[in-house]
């Protein structure tokens, strides 16, 4: 009897240095022997990553994920998910990594690890053209929109005024929800204020930005938890493209000034 215990202690050591293996696997190696590193994202999230009218995927967070995939020297594949499931897609190993205007929160920290913050945002309130809105406070009674699993769904839901709206809707993508408010379906939407401007500065919607807001925020790339090297890598190529002026030229290109956040 205490031979076949002993035999199921050395098999149960044996199975759980392999799964200790597995977790320590070098997730930039990785990346390097495959010769290509995945990219998820919600392709309706303009101006970070989105389908331009010949239906490519382009956007401020592709130029930047195209220069550090040229920087490591492998092939950059773009994976549209939903974004409701982008941890599930991470973590299946659907994709390398999330990078498409992901809020850090301490929410996401729990399953999501992060890179250094890149760049400043805020979520606040967009509204019809014509349509006052002054403060939080005018939100209540109203019919207020958000991208399900959205940072934007996270603020409101955290504030006071939540308990205050009239109704709460969660539409798949910001084009739906835009949709709805264009059509008075829904009164206003709590979005990220980089994709807003952008929305305005295209005159494809009649809507305008509110100074309402629910607060700062920053974006970072998402990775799994416990794979650092890739992340860390990653991290290291984007400070040396900003001193090499790559990133103050892509940030140009999109919104005219260099917002890219150096760390």
């Amino acid at each position: 009897m205490k031979k076949i215990i002993l035999s199921l202690s050395i098999i149960l050591t044996i199975v759980l240095s392999a799964c200790g293996e597995k977790e320590e696997v070098d997730s930039l190696q990785k990346v390097m022997d495959q010769g290509y590193i995945i990219l998820g994202l919600d392709d309706t999230f303009a101006p970070m990553g989105f389908r331009d009218e010949d239906g490519e995927v382009t956007g401020f967070d592709i130029d930047l994920a195209k220069a550090v995939a040229i920087e490591l020297g492998v092939e950059l594949r773009i994976q549209p998910i939903e974004w409701d499931s982008k941890v599930l897609e991470l973590n299946s190993g659907n994709i390398d990594m999330i990078w498409n205007g992901l809020t850090i929160t301490d929410e996401r920290l729990e399953t999501i690890n992060f890179s250094e913050p890149y760049l400043n945002n805020r979520q606040i309130v967009l509204v019809r053209e014509g349509f006052k809105l002054t403060d939080l406070q005018g939100l209540s009674g109203l019919s207020v929109g958000v991208q399900i699993d959205s940072s934007g769904q996270s603020a409101l839901e955290g504030n006071s005024i939540f308990s205050s709206i009239g109704e709460f809707v969660k539409f798949n993508t910001f084009t739906e929800a835009l949709l709805d408010l264009e059509s008075e379906r829904i009164d206003a939407i709590v979005i990220d204020e980089i994709m807003a401007r952008y929305i305005v500065s295209q005159n494809t919607y009649d809507v305008i930005v509110t100074d309402v807001s629910l607060g700062d925020e920053e974006y970072g790339i998402g990775f799994r938890l416990g794979e650092d090297t890739l992340r860390l890598k990653i991290d290291e190529v984007l400070n040396q493209l900003s001193d090499d002026g790559v990133t103050q030229n892509i940030s140009n290109t999109w919104f005219g000034e260099d917002i890219f956040r150096k760390w």
